[in-house]
């Protein structure tokens, strides 16, 4: 077992953030001993001699002018045989840790700033002597690199090519994220591969501007600094297997994310009919499983994100898993959009996850493998920047119930405009704040009786409405992932939101409301909350007239 001692120096008793640092150690493996505060140079140079540690780790949290003559004297007592076997970090204020770097004697100088995961880098030996990470390039790798810190991934997608190299970059110097998302204008997303019917006057709207492969590959050199992130974009909403490959010949795509049902007459975002929109996006789940590409099924919060109710969104996250599994996926990104619909109080938020991830876990194997991300819900920021700032905090905190291998950070800024790449890596830092203080020894939320009873509903509820998905497919091999049947359920109302309304695809007759923090399905005539199994027999009375 590797060795780390921990001292604080001179005459300085502030240990809590050298305490914080052994514990981590403990936690990747090392055996820690903390020598103690007011420690004398003589006697650290004694214990590396003697007790030959892996790491010396020193901190100093007092004047620099001081420290400056602890540094002198411990260069003047240690040599370079002490230093072939031992390593020596040093912890301090900004000003203190500044002076540390004129003298050659630390392999690695931490100031307070610095993520906690990119101290587990170091004690896992990701990081090299110079301090340089040898980042993996990979999702699964830079997974495992940090855990159980989460990977920090955000979405960014200015309105020209030009101004998003340039944020790209600064994004990637900063350090401050594992994976930066490419957002595509809708002309992009729709058009790209038929650039005859994009419409000049949307160029822009909700994303750059990528008109051709070369702009794909110029948006990844222009993350090759820093910390080199990984880059993913979305399949596109038209041509998804084209969107794919093009990702993955430019951009190394770190992971898919398909829809199940959408891009399609649901939300208008094509033109493809339900069944033919559910075709291709198996096809393409089955592409990217082949080319071993995590995929990610974006599916469950698009139906939340349209006041379906909770029970709704349990049930299409457990079929977007399903299907995934289906076409071959391995490696399966479980979405888990908090905050959404409007409303859902975070007790309520919880226990609709825990449901989803319950469900999803059922289908785990050797072949099929979870890893869960969690986020905020856009739709829940406030316009005025502070307020959004808090309620950024108080989603990723809510969210670390998960336990989450992926951290997607939404802007705080979401909520007036899309987010600028100062705001983005300010955005970040409020989530690695959040992360620092709370990640670790948090109370168990998923533990509450409240949470606990929620959660059970809603598996037995989305658990009888995926056999009312079987009883509408009787005569399929697998309802639960024909096309045919699918679309079928959403074309006669077994899966519903209100927002489907005036859709001559689609039904629109459900009433969803918000009950104690939760979303449930409503009855119109009492305005009370209306049992799932009632309301799926009332659909299927109305079919078999």
């Amino acid at each position: 077992m590797k060795k780390i001692l921990g001292a604080a120096i001179g005459t300085c008793v502030h240990i809590s953030g050298l305490y914080h640092f052994l514990q981590l150690a403990e936690s990747e493996g090392y055996h820690a001993i903390m020598l103690g505060t007011a420690v004398s140079i003589s006697r650290i140079v004694d214990a590396i001699r003697q007790q030959k540690p892996d790491i010396m780790a020193l901190s100093y949290r007092l004047t620099p002018e001081v420290a400056e003559k602890l540094f002198q004297e411990l260069a003047k007592s240690i040599n370079t045989d002490d230093l072939a076997k031992t390593r020596i970090i040093f912890g301090g204020t900004p000003p203190v840790s500044a002076l540390a770097k004129k003298y050659n004697l630390f392999d690695r100088i931490y100031n307070g700033s610095e993520p906690v995961s990119d101290i587990r880098s170091y004690l896992k030996g990701t990081k090299s002597r110079t301090g340089k990470v040898n980042h993996a390039h990979d999702l699964l790798g830079r997974i495992k690199q940090n855990y159980p810190y989460p990977i920090i991934r955000h979405h960014f997608g200015r309105p020209t090519m030009e101004e998003t190299l340039k944020g790209i970059r600064e994004i990637s110097l900063s350090g401050i994220l594992d994976v930066i998302s490419i957002g595509p204008d809708q002309n992009a997303q729709e058009h790209f591969f038929r650039p005859e019917e994009m419409d000049p006057a949307q160029n822009g709207a909700g994303g750059v501007p990528i008109r051709r492969s070369e702009d794909m590959a110029a948006l990844y050199e222009a993350s090759r600094c820093g910390n080199y992130p990984l880059i993913r974009c979305y399949a596109g909403t038209r041509d998804l297997q084209k969107w794919g490959e093009m990702s993955l010949k430019t951009i190394h795509n770190a992971w898919a994310a398909i829809p199940l049902c959408w891009y399609s007459v649901l939300d208008g975002r094509s033109n493809r009919t339900l069944e033919n929109a559910i075709k291709e996006n198996q096809s393409v789940m089955r592409w990217h499983a082949r080319h071993n590409i995590p995929v990610e099924v974006n599916e469950s919060h698009q139906w939340s994100l349209r006041n379906a109710h909770d029970t709704l969104a349990v049930t299409m996250a457990f079929l977007g898993a399903y299907n995934a599994k289906k076409m071959g996926v391995e490696n399966y990104i479980a979405q888990f959009m908090f905050n959404t619909p409007p409303g859902i109080q975070p007790s309520m938020d919880l226990a609709k996850m825990a449901a989803k991830l319950e469900m999803i876990s059922e289908l785990e194997d050797e072949s099929f493998i979870v890893y869960r991300e969690v986020r905020a819900g856009i739709a829940h920021f406030s316009p005025l920047p502070f307020i959004a700032k808090g309620q950024l905090a108080a989603s990723a905190l809510i969210s670390l119930a998960l336990k989450p291998h992926i951290l997607h950070v939404v802007g705080y800024s979401e909520g007036d405009h899309a987010t600028l790449s100062d705001e983005l890596i300010e955005s970040c830092q409020i989530v690695h704040g959040v992360l620092r203080d709370c990640q670790e020894g948090f109370p168990n939320m998923l533990s509450n009786l409240n949470i606990l009873s929620r959660k059970g509903q809603l598996i037995y509820e989305a658990k009888t409405l995926l056999e009312y998905i079987k009883f509408l497919g009787e005569d399929s091999d697998d309802p639960m992932s024909d096309p045919h049947v699918i679309a079928k359920a959403i074309q006669e109302g077994i899966l519903d939101t209100p927002h489907f309304i005036g859709n001559p695809s689609l039904r629109g007759e459900i009433v969803t409301g918000l009950v104690n923090g939760a979303w449930f399905a409503i009855d119109p005539s009492t305005g009370n909350p209306l049992e799932e199994e009632l309301r799926l027999e009332d659909i299927f009375k109305r079919i078999k007239q």
